[in-house]
């Protein structure tokens, strides 16, 4: 699955992301949505969170998403519960409860944030294509 992410209130910021669901969204909490992986193809990179000086940071990782997805367990710091609000969508960590994958001005790095509604924008517009 493929997915075009346009940032809702901003001309036309695109970045194109692969999105994979875990396999054993059962072995996670419940009612957050539905727990994905996502990357990029060239080349070859995830999105993970990981504490950085006490602070949950969103990081870009030379990872192979098809080998998260091939895993036995769910891995965590690669995971993000996508939920829906109406026409748009939000990713909060599954590592860090609370913090959500959030845009801020053009042209500036997707960062995590625990600080909803404020200074980042947590909402997503998400348009898939299945290939």
């Amino acid at each position: 699955t493929v997915g075009i992410w346009e940032v809702r209130g901003r001309p036309h910021t695109t970045v194109t992301v692969t999105v994979v669901p875990c396999k054993y969204p059962e072995s996670l909490e419940q009612g957050k949505g539905i727990p994905i992986y996502m990357g990029t193809e060239n080349p070859e990179m995830c999105l993970y969170c990981q504490d950085v000086g006490g602070q949950p940071t969103l990081q870009l990782k030379e990872q192979k998403i098809m080998d998260l997805y091939n895993q036995a367990e769910p891995v965590k710091p690669f995971l993000f519960y996508h939920s829906k609000n109406g026409s748009t969508s939000s990713f909060e960590s599954v590592a860090f409860p609370g913090w959500f994958v959030a845009s801020s001005e053009r042209g500036q790095p997707v960062v995590l944030t625990s600080d909803l509604g404020r200074r980042y924008n947590t909402d997503f517009n998400l348009n898939f294509r299945f290939f």
